[in-house]
């Protein structure tokens, strides 16, 4: 799962963040419980002098060091039986003195070998999340979306009415988020505005997320002006690399921008480079299918209406009709 490199990094920083902050109470607390019992300081020192002994005693010559050895080992086991009996009495948790490690997995380092630990996932869950919601502003879920909203009369072209239609669309949103995963199919989003392509889009975002992929929204727009700023500022590829290399991509309101022929080879290369490494897109535009002809070449207009699984909006604005 490829998360952004602002995610990842913001995910790191909490990890060292939350390491450190165990780290210095667990500390805290080991020196509290020495300071309370002195006898415990004593005993981890005649533990640590006792262990530098028998080493000592394994290569000493001259001396039965079997027998040195035995010796250490029973005053080490009998100091470990005083230490249990004072923490036992205390009403202390052995690992007051020994604390497991932050991670029992990675130790908080964040990876085991070159796989990335559950615990620094969850924080890239955690961070993408708070990244989406910045993003949307709402609360979008599927049980927000209101059927009520779109008209019962059949509509003369498709001989279906609008709330038929959007119930079909709304259930196949639906089960693509709760199905999503690799290989998952690409969608186009249209039909006019106010008719929910945004909030359908967002419920899917947040729903995805949740489920532990990454995840990318974002305008058309905003998508072409990340492009535009690596192209002409410099080295940031990190402003697009998350546009190529997530979970799942969703661009809103495509349409909307100036088309010059820059946006149209950047939206070619995110379309084709995605397509053929089988990473979905999402897109939604206010654009109809002879429009989108119009206005992309054929290769984008090919992509986008032979490719993508189209999902039909239909009805009026809505947020003209919401109290």
């Amino acid at each position: 799962m490829a998360y952004s490199e602002a995610v990842l990094h913001r995910a790191r920083e909490r990890l060292l963040q939350e390491k450190n902050l165990y780290e210095a109470e667990t500390a805290a607390r080991r020196a509290q419980v020495l300071q309370a019992y002195p006898r415990l300081r004593e005993i981890d020192q005649a533990l640590r002098q006792s262990v530098a002994g028998a080493v000592a005693a394994a290569f000493r010559k001259g001396e039965d060091t079997t027998a040195a050895i035995a010796a250490l080992k029973e005053k080490n086991l009998a100091l470990q039986r005083e230490r249990e009996w004072i923490l036992a009495s205390a009403e202390l948790d052995e690992s007051v003195l020994d604390p497991p490690p932050f991670c029992p997995h990675c130790g908080g380092s964040g990876y085991v070998g070159s796989s990335m630990c559950e615990c620094l996932r969850e924080l890239c869950r955690q961070e993408q999340k708070k990244e989406l919601s910045s993003l949307l502003g709402g609360k979008e879920s599927f049980d927000g979306f209101r059927l009520d909203l779109y008209p019962t009369e059949p509509d003369p072209n498709l001989g279906v009415s609008p709330r038929q239609l959007m119930e079909r669309t709304f259930r196949r949103c639906r089960r693509y988020a709760r199905e999503f995963g690799a290989g998952a199919p690409s969608l186009l989003f249209t039909g006019g505005p106010g008719l929910g392509k945004t909030f359908l889009s967002a419920c899917i975002a947040r729903a995805v997320a949740d489920n532990g992929f990454s995840v990318v929204y974002d305008t058309a727009g905003k998508l072409f002006s990340d492009f535009e700023a690596v192209k002409f500022g410099g080295n940031q590829q990190d402003l697009t690399r998350k546009y190529l290399q997530c979970d799942l991509l969703i661009i809103d309101d495509l349409g909307t921008e100036m088309t010059t022929q820059f946006t149209q080879s950047v939206l070619y290369r995110v379309l084709n480079d995605r397509l053929l490494e089988n990473r979905p897109v999402i897109v939604s535009t206010n654009l109809s299918d002879q429009a989108l002809r119009q206005r992309y070449s054929a290769p984008i207009a090919s992509r986008l209406l032979g490719a993508f699984e189209v999902c039909l909006f239909l009805g009026q604005d809505i947020r003209q009709l919401r109290p």
